[in-house]
């Protein structure tokens, strides 16, 4: 009887062990503590906020970011124009909503490239070792001694300035870092026991990379897509700065700081409004990723 008893009691537990367990999730537990980051909450909110107004530019831009009124050309801010007109009378606001979509889609599909390349390159790498490591990681040194604006500045002005071709070229410059990465972690975790278990069974390394290897890897990687999107922004406003940005007539950031200096003593709004937003977008994606490295490696963490 006591057995009994002693064996239900144990079946319970079990039970309520195994309901905790499925009840466990790490994607929930993630999100609930992102919801009560403060920095996580402010970065994330002026992220997503900005990212609506991007895909929603046609239905909240005040006036067509390409119409022209010389008559009202280099107007300061006013109710008509909140954010005022530019030298050919376009409205300023109207300009920086489409060049936040331009900036959002072209820093997200850089760090998309990069992030693929990296994470093959570095994958390969640090798993099979060897010659082809030295091979790989003395062509990523070649990458690193070049500053990647210069590297990005070089590849626009031979492929010419179009809108893949800025991807591309601001992709090529951030993968190095991704490899590196993934290429110590995988040093790493190809040494445990799973793994070399799944190497004696006869596992293909494709197979063994793919299932076991880069899904823990992976949060190392989320976060420095984050955080690299901030440098893919500041690069592709860089770029559109010195002319060699995506072309007109689609806005751009950068283009705009390039047309407002020439007017800084005139019109400083032209340079003003477009610089903030710069400042802001860049601040929200780094607040953002800064919370999201502390949660997914606690060692990181800072108060």
């Amino acid at each position: 009887m006591t057995e009994n008893r002693l064996a239900d009691g144990q079946q319970g537990e079990a039970a309520v062990d195994g309901r905790d367990s499925r009840r466990y999730s790490p994607t929930r537990e993630l999100w609930k503590s992102l919801l009560t980051n403060k920095r996580a909450l402010a970065g994330g909110a002026i992220v997503i906020l900005l990212v609506v107004v991007a895909l929603l530019a046609p239905q909240v831009s005040p006036y067509d970011h390409t119409r022209q009124d010389i008559a009202n050309r280099l107007s300061p801010p006013s109710p008509e124009h909140w954010l005022g007109t530019d030298e050919l009378g376009r409205d300023v606001l109207s300009r920086i909503i489409y060049g936040a979509r331009t900036s959002l889609t072209v820093g997200g599909l850089s760090v998309a490239v990069a992030m693929l390349l990296g994470v093959v390159i570095g994958a390969v790498s640090g798993y099979f070792g060897g010659t082809l490591d030295d091979v790989l990681m003395r062509i990523a040194d070649v990458f690193l001694a070049i500053p990647g604006i210069v590297l990005a500045i070089a590849l626009v002005a031979v492929l010419g300035a179009s809108t893949w071709n800025v991807i591309l070229a601001l992709g090529i410059t951030e993968w190095v870092n991704f490899a590196r990465v993934v290429r110590g972690q995988v040093l790493s975790v190809r040494e445990r026991e799973y793994v070399v278990a799944a190497r004696a069974s006869g596992a293909a390394a494709p197979r063994i990379l793919m299932r076991h290897v880069l899904p823990n890897v992976a949060s190392s990687v989320i976060v420095m897509a984050t955080l690299s999107l901030a440098t893919m922004i500041i690069a592709e406003a860089s770029l559109g700065y010195l002319g060699l940005g995506v072309p007109p007539p689609q806005p751009t950031w950068g283009g705009m700081l390039n047309t407002g200096q020439r007017f800084i003593h005139t019109a400083v709004h032209l340079s003003v409004f477009p610089g903030l937003f710069i400042v802001v977008t860049v601040l929200g994606v780094n607040l953002f990723g800064d919370a999201l490295r502390d949660l997914l490696d606690p060692k990181l963490g800072r108060d």
